[in-house]
């Protein structure tokens, strides 16, 4: 089924090193979105409670939208009754923040990735690196949680475009054997950028007064927008596809990845992209405001610590991915990493808990074993598509699964508020999404000797 590449797609080394390097760079800076409102949610909630823009009386009002931006002022003293306020509508509101960025990712990896085949790869790659970085300077002036779950829709949508463009544009760059390392780069970059935010948080506590200037920090990936724009060069294989002929064969590749024959790989990557991305919403990060429940009025640096336990941990997942993938195989990897967070995450939730000594080692291995699929996805995915829709189906397969991990998270939140704000139950419950994987794996294509089709 392997096409012959393509002529004129080779890069120089240099470009290729470019492209990577800009790749790396734009999910490394969507790792920081990731992190922002998990540090900041709680801080946020209490600042608007504060302030009057937020009440466990009236937890969502859109007409709250409508409140005119500012820049911060001082925060009002806490009122008396703050704490049963917060622990009323805090759990929610970090679901929503969340749940609304998680769709937003949706959006945005159909609307850049769609771009990314029309217009090219570098353009959306650099139009996302924007839209995250301009929509989190607008937060810094959100006054009401409205406002700052509109944004962060926003600024998921870019976020969602940088994945399937950027992975779309090293893939094609790069030769099928230097691709696991390619995988594995990508895979971690994110985690970077998570580590770099879980740092910061950890060395300066966001507090109600102070926490805004995190989504300064997300501003600054903005310069990179520019720079992908001026400096990157365009996929080849892209400019080639684009610029060649129709041809005999041409009408057995469909317009569309939800249209036969590619609509069942389509189907296939959205099951597999959603596995790893739910576990992740819906299941681990909920590690990080248990631990700020149980430790947070004592010791507000320990839900820092947990977020850099489990994002150091990631780091080493995500490097390793697309050589475990190569290595085992790509379904028998997938399988038995689904395996081992299951059995990992049960003991953390029901066996542990923030206080206990082998809490954060736990997470960190967690964070290791669950994030190996971050890294065999930039592998597998783009394998299930041909050029002139990898960069779509890619993003569809990788973000329709932020849709159903939106959904998690917010169940996940309402069953927290059912159980009695039981985070372990709770979360022991979401990390069940792994044994749905090892079930779906077995439907999937082996793509592991199989190379890029044009």
């Amino acid at each position: 089924m392997n096409q012959p590449p393509l002529p004129g797609t080779d890069f120089s080394a240099t470009a290729r090193y470019v492209i990577l390097g800009a790749a790396f760079l734009g999910w490394m800076a969507s790792g920081l979105q990731m992190a922002v409102m998990t540090l900041s949610a709680r801080s946020a909630t209490t600042e608007f409670l504060r302030t009057g823009n937020l009440s466990s009386g009236q937890i969502f009002r859109p007409q709250r939208l409508l409140v005119p931006l500012a820049l911060p002022r001082t925060i009002p003293a806490p009122a008396t009754d703050e704490d049963r306020q917060r622990k009323a509508v805090g759990g929610l509101w970090f679901s929503w923040y969340n749940a609304g960025f998680l769709l937003g990712a949706a959006t945005g990896g159909l609307v850049f990735g769609w771009l990314g085949d029309r217009l090219g790869r570098v353009r959306a790659m650099g139009a996302s690196i924007f839209c995250f970085s301009v929509f989190s300077a607008v937060g810094y002036c959100a006054t009401t949680p409205e406002q700052i779950l509109l944004l962060r829709f926003l600024a998921g949508m870019g976020v969602g475009g940088m994945w399937p463009t950027g992975v779309a544009l090293a893939s094609e760059a790069w030769s099928d054997s230097a691709r696991p390392m390619i995988s594995g780069m990508l895979g971690t970059s994110a985690n970077v950028g998570l580590l770099f935010m879980n740092t910061l948080g950890y060395v300066d506590p966001p507090t109600p007064d102070s926490w805004r200037w995190l989504l300064l920090v997300c501003t600054t990936p903005m310069v990179l927008a520019f720079l992908v724009w001026t400096l990157v060069p365009e996929s080849r294989r892209w400019l080639a596809v684009r610029a060649a002929p129709p041809s005999p064969n041409s009408a057995a590749i469909a317009p569309s990845v939800f249209a036969p024959p590619i609509l069942w790989r389509t189907l296939i990557g959205i099951a597999i992209g959603t596995i790893p991305v739910l576990g992740g919403w819906a299941g681990t990060q909920w590690l990080i405001p248990w631990t700020d429940k149980v430790l947070g009025p004592t010791q507000p640096e320990q839900m820092a610590l947990t977020a850099i336990m489990r994002s150091g941990g990631a780091i080493f997942g995500g490097l390793v991915g697309g050589w475990i993938a190569s290595l085992a195989g790509r379904r028998t990897a997938f399988f038995f990493v689904c395996l081992a967070s299951l059995l990992v995450g049960q003991f953390i939730y029901l066996v542990l808990d923030p206080t206990s000594p082998a809490f954060k080692p736990a997470v960190f291995v967690l964070g290791v074993i669950t994030t190996i699929h971050f890294g065999w996805m930039p592998l597998y995915l783009p394998e299930l598509f041909p050029t002139a829709v990898r960069s779509t189906g890619a993003g569809v397969s990788f973000n329709f699964g932020r849709i159903l991990a939106a959904v998690g998270v917010l169940v996940t939140g309402f069953n927290t508020k059912i159980l009695g704000d039981d985070y372990g139950r709770a979360g022991s419950i979401a990390m069940l999404i792994y044994a749905v994987g090892m079930v779906v794996i077995l439907f999937a294509p082996d793509t592991t000797k199989d190379k890029l089709e044009d």
